[in-house]
């Protein structure tokens, strides 16, 4: 397996949508309100990409798993992570997250930060699993309980790494 940055000539923007609606299928009937996959499109993705680093996870060509991350100063987002359910369990979905937080820490970020949907309990752990911490929840508009949970990663072990980098005190 091989994890990549999309360069500016990527044009698997049909695959790559295919991949993420495979991947977020499973939360159909799980999450409410319904995910933001089924407002995308390929030319959406493609403009997504223009603001954020588009990685992707390949085997032998194949598109297996993706992330989106997006600068926030002083953090990075990250958001889309998605692996294809007949790749999941071969440790893609880790590998991208590993890859997209040394990318940020590379850029300065001092965390990363992602919303998993409240109902997503498993998703929670698992990047709890990789040492995301809950700091805080949400609610998307028009919704009065939270729906999703805020999650963030420190990328500094120290103040003096906080001050070589963004000049800001950790989280």
């Amino acid at each position: 397996m091989k994890i990549e940055l999309a360069a500016s000539a990527f044009d698997e923007w049909r695959a790559l949508h295919a991949l993420l609606r495979d991947a977020f299928a499973d939360m159909d009937g799980r999450i409410d309100p319904p995910s933001s996959m089924h407002r995308l499109t390929p030319a959406g993705l493609e403009a997504k990409a223009l603001g954020e680093r588009l990685l992707v996870a390949r085997d032998d060509g194949r598109l297996l798993g993706c992330v989106f991350l997006r600068p926030d100063r002083p953090t990075m987002y990250l958001g889309k992570l998605a692996v294809r359910r007949d790749a999941r369990g071969r440790g893609i979905g880790a590998a991208l997250v590993r890859r997209a937080l040394a990318m940020a820490a590379d850029e300065g970020a001092i965390a990363v930060e992602l919303q998993v949907r409240v109902e997503l309990v498993e998703n929670r752990a698992w990047f709890a699993g990789l040492g995301f911490l809950r700091s805080g929840e949400s609610a998307h508009a028009g919704y009065r309980r939270p729906t999703s949970v805020t999650m963030r990663r420190s990328l500094v072990t120290s103040i003096d790494d906080c001050i070589a980098g963004s000049g800001e005190p950790p989280p």
